[in-house]
């Protein structure tokens, strides 16, 4: 039985629904929520309701995380507080410092904790990058052939780094490790949800790249029952299927820009330094390779399938959005 769990980064919609739902369960005594800023639904920006989680505002890369670990007995940490694009006021370093100086501070203090049992880490597939000799779909063991060099993947590579050398030090502790495709959903506000509301969609001439989503839905349950069962390893989490970008941008509703690779990348920068969209490296290179990866391994261990496909969680994300196609049926 879990008694009391500690959630990072419940100010965004992800961390917060996690945080609601194990608020929810009777058999969890306790859930604790922390991150750097207070949660919309504490300020007058609304959003997601907490539930009877307690939230503590407290900075990850400060030592203060592991006094509320020791304080509240934690038995359970779900880490959801990796930054996916630096903000306008912070910028990359401040990013990076967060998701790497942050994530060595928590792990730090659960390494110390003689209470926690479990640690779940959401993680991103961006970390296999996206190359042209990529496979057609990779599965938890394989290696990219192109690593991210930079940005949010180059992060997550590293804190996965530091999660399995935490595994190793602390073999009693059950380890999951979540790499999540993109999000998708009504609630879920990023990046590429952000790219696909917009009323011309640049691509890259003569690339379609495969993509593929998890449904918010799925991620909030798979994470809930990692946070409540005992499943140790790494695990691909994506909705079945792919969509082409091409048919993304029918289903959308919206038109296309092809671009010559460079004019693609100088139109990226230009939209990121006056933020508007956030076209990262990452994001170049998902538009001309894209990228799709196994789950079985995941559907097995848990003995469920996500409720969403990749498609279906995109149509779920378009309807949300009041998007559709143009006088047509989706393809």
């Amino acid at each position: 039985m879990t008694h009391t769990v500690l959630v990072t980064g419940v100010s965004r919609h992800i961390g917060a629904r996690v945080s609601n739902m194990l608020a929810a369960d009777p058999d969890i005594d306790r859930v604790i929520g922390v991150d750097t800023v207070p949660p919309p639904s504490l300020t007058r920006d609304g959003g997601v309701s907490l539930g009877r989680t307690e939230f503590v505002r407290v900075d990850l890369r400060s030592p203060d995380i592991a006094q509320v670990i020791a304080a509240a007995d934690i038995d359970t940490v779900v880490h959801m507080s990796l930054v996916s694009a630096p903000s306008r006021g912070g910028g990359r370093a401040a990013m990076k410092e967060h998701n790497i100086i942050g994530t060595m501070q928590l792990l730090g203090a659960c390494q110390r904790s003689a209470t926690v049992r479990r640690v779940v880490v959401r993680s991103t597939t961006a970390v296999y990058g996206s190359s042209p000799r990529d496979p057609a779909v990779f599965t938890e063991d394989l290696e990219p052939h192109d690593g991210p060099s930079h940005g949010y993947a180059k992060d997550a590579c590293e804190v996965e780094g530091y999660v399995r050398g935490f595994a190793r030090r602390r073999p009693d502790v059950t380890v999951s490790l979540l790499r999540f495709a993109n999000f998708m959903g009504p609630g879920v506000d990023s990046p590429l949800t952000r790219y696909f509301t917009q009323p011309v969609l640049p691509t890259v001439l003569g690339f379609d790249p495969r993509l593929q989503f998890v449904h918010e839905d799925d991620a909030v349950e798979v994470l809930r029952r990692m946070a409540t069962e005992d499943h140790p390893g790494t695990y691909n989490v994506a909705g079945a299927g792919v969509l082409l970008l091409s048919q993304c941008v029918r289903r959308a509703g919206r038109l296309s820009m092809p671009l010559f690779s460079p004019a693609f990348e100088a139109l990226g920068n230009a939209a990121r330094r006056l933020g508007l969209v956030e076209y990262s490296p990452e994001q170049l290179k998902l538009m001309c390779y894209g990228r799709a990866v196994e789950t079985s391994r995941l559907e097995a261990e848990l003995g469920w399938k996500p409720k969403f496909s990749t498609g279906a969680a995109f149509e779920d994300f378009l309807r949300s959005r009041g998007l559709h196609p143009l006088g047509g049926v989706p393809s």
